[in-house]
């Protein structure tokens, strides 16, 4: 049986849109698709005229279908903006390496320019080498945290006014169910915003925030875009995981769960009287924190201490298990000293044997990145 479109435009239907229902040729719903995302950014006022604009490109369907999408619009509509591709290389061999050469196609079917930047050149380590020292449980914690902040160094790096990722209206909700599955207060009143800043931070804007997954999929295949589908090899053990097959199973009782969940984070009201986070700055490597010491930076130092489990957890706790260490490297430094007041060796050789010691236990913390370009 032959469906017509039901925009009325005579052409026989090729899809039904999972998020209205509709019937709707290719072009109806080309056009249907990229007006929704038009208005999103319209109403949300995501863009000025003029403006520098990152997109984080990961290779995959949402952030090449917003690179594709954006580009359209821009031209459509005259937004007047600069658009540039910001991709993080985080080490993972058989995935990022495969998903980057993606990336760089699409470089060339839109013609915007590509900056690349890696977990290696920015921290030290890739996610291969963080992996053998955690193992497989937390190390998505680890790649969240480095992946964001390494975004907001690329942002500052091109200098641009905003960066636009790939956030689809799955991925808000599967967010929404996780914060509220941990009890975090602080996410859950800002997880559904569709631009996120802080006070001297470079802000986020999620264009794709009411586009299903379903219709980017839908999207990329008609419009023969070229993406990286491979999932990650870490992110079988991501918590994430679980609010997403929650999300799946709710959505084959209630189709419109996607939208009710967002619906109800962005008219949530939570109690004055709950203790938020203040944004603040990072000590250490100054970017934007909630903490006197950013979650990046915790990670970062317990990585090159030997202490690969020190930013997991409650910050306290980090604090408690980084001050113990420090107690431990403080009397072996002492223990040297006392070993060589007997002896008959002189200054210099005591004073390299002090930075030996040094070097195996402070050499990559924090404490020197103060005074080096990261970039």
């Amino acid at each position: 049986m032959v469906i017509k479109c039901t925009a009325n435009c005579g052409k026989n239907a090729a899809l039904k849109r999972p998020k209205t229902g509709d019937a709707l040729c290719k072009e109806c719903f080309f056009w249907a698709f990229e007006t929704e995302i038009h208005e999103t950014i319209t109403s949300g006022n995501l863009f000025s005229p003029g403006n520098k604009v990152a997109i984080g490109a990961s290779g995959g369907k949402d952030s090449t279908v917003l690179a594709y999408v954006l580009k359209v619009l821009n031209e459509r509509y005259n937004y007047g903006i600069e658009l540039i591709l910001l991709s993080i290389d985080e080490g993972i061999t058989g995935y990022r390496d495969d998903s980057l050469d993606t990336v760089k196609q699409n470089k060339i079917d839109y013609n915007m320019p590509l900056t690349i930047l890696s977990y290696k050149e920015l921290y030290g380590w890739t996610m291969d080498e963080i992996v053998a020292q955690i193992g497989r449980k937390n190390n998505c914690t680890f790649c969240g945290v480095f992946r964001r902040q390494a975004l907001d160094r690329g942002a500052a790096q091109l200098k641009v006014d905003c960066i636009a990722t790939g956030h689809n209206a799955d991925d808000i909700a599967e967010t929404v169910l996780m914060n509220v599955l941990r009890g975090d207060l602080a996410r859950l009143r800002r997880c559904t915003a569709v631009i996120t800043s802080g006070e001297g931070t470079i802000p986020r804007v999620k264009p794709l925030k009411y586009t299903y997954e379903k219709e980017i999929v839908m999207y990329a295949h008609f419009r023969k875009l070229v993406y990286f589908s491979t999932e990650c090899v870490f992110a079988p053990n991501a918590y994430r995981g679980h609010a997403r097959t929650l999300l799946k199973d709710l959505e084959k009782v209630r189709p419109s769960v996607i939208m009710d969940i967002i619906h109800s984070g962005e008219t949530l009201q939570i109690s004055k009287t709950a203790k938020m986070p203040q944004v603040g700055v990072c000590k250490s490597c100054n970017f934007v924190s909630s903490q006197e010491i950013c979650k990046a930076c915790f990670l970062l130092q317990g990585l090159n201490r030997g202490l690969p489990k020190l930013g997991i957890g409650k910050t306290s706790k980090s604090k408690k298990m980084l001050a113990e260490q420090e107690a431990k490297d403080k009397l072996l430094l002492n223990d040297s000293d006392k070993s060589c007041n007997n002896c008959t060796c002189n200054k210099s050789n005591k004073e390299i044997n002090k930075s030996n010691i040094s070097d195996q236990n402070s050499l990559k913390s924090l404490s020197i990145l103060k005074d080096v370009d990261l970039f």
